[in-house]
């Protein structure tokens, strides 16, 4: 084999300086490496493949600095890669020139005459797109040696058979992986997020291997790490497939830090083996975990008040817990209510939230009846509700104008949104409520879920803050919540950067009580869901494993996209061997748990056990195909 040692552990999804997200590539074929180098990436030139190709030979990129990392493999295509984007590389300095011309339209020899022009001026032309009249295509710098006179020179030559315009600095970003037609309607995401681009040209390669856009350079750098997050999130580029991805290049780089403690289930595996073989498939919490999560959220000195937002796990245990802890609480409808009131009875009303959307008039008024914080986020309850308002203390949520959170149905911010009141509303609201004595205490936002951006809070909390001025009667600003539980690959939610984040708000607005209301954050790590194998089945290379509970169970791998840690409880000490898909029995193909995991060989009465799974599990279970509820567990 041919080896290559170098300054870094090998060839990565991305740019890792640009995308610390992006994973060590641990296998590619000879064409995937060659358009991943002649693409953007430095690491590997593209000519060095020519000889190993024809040989035969394997070539190996290693680290000189960790000669123990695996490293990145190249050698021939194997027939059961999985269908996977291995990367997304990107080229600046790009120019484009377009060329318009009816004279194009059903004439021959127009591009030869116009292609000759290039080679005159020695300039090798890289992509082309084309349509009946107009011909566009673009200028590498690392092939062409482009100043402005050369490219003066062309235009005036070109000017005389068409209309010439010169698009540039651009920068070209390219998907790379074996089978691309094949992914085309799994791109659905990447595509959204280019629609809200200015696209100037977008190339699909002829060998079936890169998907090109070319766009203003001045925005690759910030839409690199948004379109790597979601091909993962996506499962386009199948980083759960341990054949072909490693460790992230933030992983690599903090891999000298202690290592975490193991996750409270390994401990607890024989006593929840017991619960599987006699209640079948469960939910378990660990309310010591909740209470853990609560502390370290406590120790936020910053923040004057938490509350959890119900709606993530429900469970009597656990509010308890949280209320025990200082918690408020946090509900969106009538029946979260009286849930709470039952539940703990001691929780005095300052220390319930109310924040409904789009519900009956007679949810507002028991909740003003209870004397709950109540907060409004319609013009229509204002309108035509207010004398229910009259000489209330209410809260305003605001739509700040975009969203943020790892899915779109978690983003719950901007004009596609239907929470929260637009900015512009605003002094309507206040002059509504103003004509019936009522009065606006506090101001709230939640953008969406998921973040793991630290700053995200203080951004929102700044926002909130210069809005708050125009309301004399305020006491609070809550920031809401969406606290992030970390992936696969990323990095877990600094609490201290979010804390100095919120101080340095708080400084200039010290008189506001600051709030947030997580919610999952709680309580996704303290919840597992057991599931018992029913059947196996291996077909057109395909192996499924089959499970007693599906999206009935646990929606949010159907409804997100969310990716749950998944691993056999029975054998949890027994190396990966199978890459498989997780099924329910439920009759919906999108009844899927977990895509190409890699599992142990997996029989009939193993038990399951998906991670993660505290939050948005049994509040969102149902019935569908007459299966019944699951039980919850208490450990």
């Amino acid at each position: 084999r041919v080896e290559i040692w170098t300054d870094v552990p090998g060839m990565f999804s991305a740019n890792p300086r640009r995308v610390p997200q992006a994973r060590l590539l641990r296998h590619l074929d000879y064409d995937e490496a060659q358009e991943i180098a002649t693409t953007g990436a430095k690491v590997l030139h593209p000519r060095c493949l020519d000889p190993v190709r024809e040989a035969g030979v394997p070539l190996w990129i290693k680290d000189t600095q960790r000669p123990q990392l695996e490293g990145t493999r190249i050698d021939a295509a194997g027939t059961d890669a999985p269908l996977s984007v291995k990367a997304i590389s990107h080229r600046v300095g790009v120019t484009l020139v377009s060329m318009e011309s009816i004279g194009m339209w059903q004439q021959v020899g127009f591009l030869a005459d116009v292609f000759a022009q290039f080679r005159q001026h020695g300039l090798s032309v890289d992509l082309i797109g084309s349509a009946e009249t107009n011909v566009t295509v673009s200028l590498d710098p690392s092939e062409n040696l482009l100043d402005a006179h050369t490219l003066e020179a062309l235009c005036a030559d070109l000017a005389r058979v068409c209309r010439v315009k010169v698009i540039a600095p651009c920068a070209a970003i390219t998907l790379v992986g074996r089978g691309m037609r094949r992914m085309l309607h799994r791109l659905s995401e990447v595509l959204a997020e280019f629609g809200e681009q200015r696209v100037h040209l977008v190339s699909q390669s002829s060998n079936n291997l890169n998907l090109t856009f070319v766009v203003d350079e001045d925005i690759a750098d910030a839409l690199l790490p948004r379109l790597h997050e979601h091909l993962i999130r996506t499962r386009v580029m199948a980083t759960d497939d341990e054949r072909l991805f490693g460790s992230s290049w933030q992983q690599l780089q903090v891999a000298a830090e202690p290592s975490l403690a193991s996750p409270w289930w390994q401990q607890q595996r024989e006593s929840l083996l017991a619960i599987a073989r006699a209640q079948g498939p469960a939910y378990v919490y660990a309310v010591d975990e909740v209470r853990q999560q609560a502390a370290r959220l406590s120790a936020l000195s910053v923040v004057d008040q938490w509350f959890y937002a119900i709606k993530a796990n429900d469970h009597p245990a656990i509010l308890q817990a949280l209320a025990a802890a200082g918690f408020g609480l946090e509900c969106v409808s009538a029946a979260e209510l009286a849930h709470v009131q039952v539940h703990c009875p001691q929780l005095a009303p300052h220390r319930i939230l109310f924040t409904p959307n789009f519900a009956p008039r007679e949810e507002y008024r028991q909740a003003l009846a209870a004397g709950v914080q109540l907060t409004i986020d319609a013009m229509h309850p204002l309108r035509h509700w207010a004398e229910d308002l009259r000489g209330a203390e209410v809260a305003l949520r605001v739509d700040l104008g975009s969203g943020r959170g790892h899915h779109d149905k978690v983003r719950t911010g901007g004009k596609a949104s239907k929470f929260g009141l637009s900015v512009s509303d605003l002094s309507e609201a206040q002059a509504c409520l103003r004509a019936v004595d009522a009065r606006v205490v506090g101001l709230h936002a939640h953008l969406g879920s998921g973040v793991l951006d630290p700053q995200h809070w203080g951004e929102v909390y700044g926002q909130l803050a210069a809005l708050g001025e125009a309301f004399p009667a305020l006491t609070w600003l809550d920031v809401g919540g969406g606290l992030g539980v970390p992936g696969p690959a990323e990095r877990a939610l600094d609490l201290q950067a979010m804390g100095e984040a919120l101080a340095r708000v708080k400084a200039h607005y010290p008189h506001w009580q600051l709030r947030l209301e997580p919610g999952r954050y709680l309580v996704a790590e303290a919840g597992v869901l057991l599931l018992p194998v029913t059947q196996l089945k291996r077909k057109q290379g395909v192996d499924f494993v089959g499970v007693a509970a599906g999206m009935n169970a646990l929606l949010r791998p159907a409804l997100y996209d969310a990716h749950h840690p998944i691993v056999n409880l029975d054998r949890l000490d027994e190396p990966a061997t199978q890459t498989v898909t997780v099924v329910g029995p439920i009759c919906e193909s999108g009844d899927v748990l977990a895509r190409e995991r890699r599992l142990p060989d997996c029989r009939e009465g193993d038990v399951l056990l998906l991670a993660q799974a505290g939050a948005y599990g049994a509040v969102m279970a149902n019935t569908y195909n007459r299966r019944p509820l699951l039980p919850e567990v208490i450990l």
